[in-house]
């Protein structure tokens, strides 16, 4: 816990670029210095002109150093005075020719460092730092950051004992690689002590907008394996049942003939024990072909006795029987057959 890593250099080749470009295998340690050197000239210089970030790139006999400011007229100057100044200072720093390139920052609300800037500005002019807070995250949120996170920490409101705060809105997603995240430090120097003011502003995730932000765009999503076994399956089970379904004599007749290849012509013992089998089954009565099944919504049909139908054909046939022999002799008899 506590081991916390740089925003900008935990994503550099990922989705940030280096700030130095150059190469040196011996003078290593001289043109580091001078790095720094020419970073310190220019934030002493353009102190007010809202300087970001500078980039130094060298070549054989040239430096080329870029200065990313949000107020490009306060560095260039009337007539470009201040351009030249700049570049005549910094070429007293090294024995090259020196290239100065200005970029203007066109959201300043959107760059940590520009906010923290602003914050710590706020707090050397002696506003109470929750309002200072507060308003920059507003201004922020209103530009169209998806998170922020301002931090102040020292002497705050000129009290004895140093403490930290803090306040926050929306996400700040420091793990994630893709995240574009700017972060800036800043110390405000006020007369009771100096105040260190960090902010992490979220911009939203980068897919391969910059070089080497490739490896962070996401995959096709794979398919499943699960629904290949699940298929498999399923016709494995609808084979079985078709094949519980069908007539015993016609699995024991189909099931040599599917085992076989089509391939392979039989053996001459194959044909024999094949035709030996299937001679008795020839002499045996044909099997009768099961009825198909009675639909489902359809009624059974009621059973009659045969017993019954032909006792009752009998008793009609005598009670007719004996209402013709009444009628021969002239009397009336019942229908039960009783005088």
């Amino acid at each position: 816990m506590g081991h916390k890593v740089h925003p900008y250099g935990f994503r550099l080749g990922i989705i940030k670029p280096w700030l130095a470009k150059w190469y040196a295998d011996r003078d290593y340690a001289t043109l580091l210095q001078e790095d720094m050197k020419i970073r310190q000239l220019v934030d002493r210089q353009l102190s007010n002109a809202s300087v970001s970030q500078v980039e130094i790139e060298r070549g054989i006999n040239h430096v080329t150093v870029t200065v990313h400011s949000a107020k490009p007229g306060i560095v260039i100057g009337k007539g470009g005075a201040n351009v030249e100044m700049l570049r005549t200072a910094v070429g007293k720093l090294t024995n090259k020719k020196v290239k100065l390139e200005i970029k203007e920052i066109l959201q300043p609300e959107l760059d940590g460092m520009l906010v923290a800037q602003n914050v710590a500005g706020q707090l050397e002019r002696r506003i109470a730092f929750r309002k200072a807070i507060k308003q920059s995250i507003q201004r922020t949120i209103k530009a169209g950051a998806k998170g922020v996170k301002i931090q102040v920490s020292g002497r705050l409101g000129g009290s004895e004992m140093s403490r930290t705060e803090w306040d926050k809105e929306g996400r700040i997603p420091l793990g994630t690689l893709r995240a574009d995240i700017s972060y800036g430090v800043v110390h405000a120097r006020t007369t009771y002590g100096r105040i260190g003011v960090k902010a992490w502003v979220y911009r939203g995730e980068q897919l391969g907008e910059r070089p080497g932000s490739a490896r962070t765009e996401p995959r096709e999503a794979r398919r499943p394996a699960r629904t290949r076994t699940r298929t498999a399956t399923t016709t494995g089970r609808a084979s079985a049942t078709a094949v519980a379904e069908r007539p015993a004599a016609e699995v024991a007749t189909v099931a040599p003939a599917e085992a076989k290849p089509a391939d392979v012509e039989p053996t001459t013992a194959e044909v024999v024990e094949a035709t030996t089998m299937a001679a008795p089954a020839s002499r045996a009565a044909p099997a009768k072909a099961a009825p198909p099944a009675p639909a489902a919504s359809a009624p059974a049909p009621k059973r009659t006795s045969t017993r019954s139908a032909a006792a009752k054909t009998t008793k009609a046939a005598e009670a007719k029987a004996t209402e013709a022999a009444g009628d021969k002799d002239g009397k009336a008899r019942p229908k039960g057959g009783k005088e």
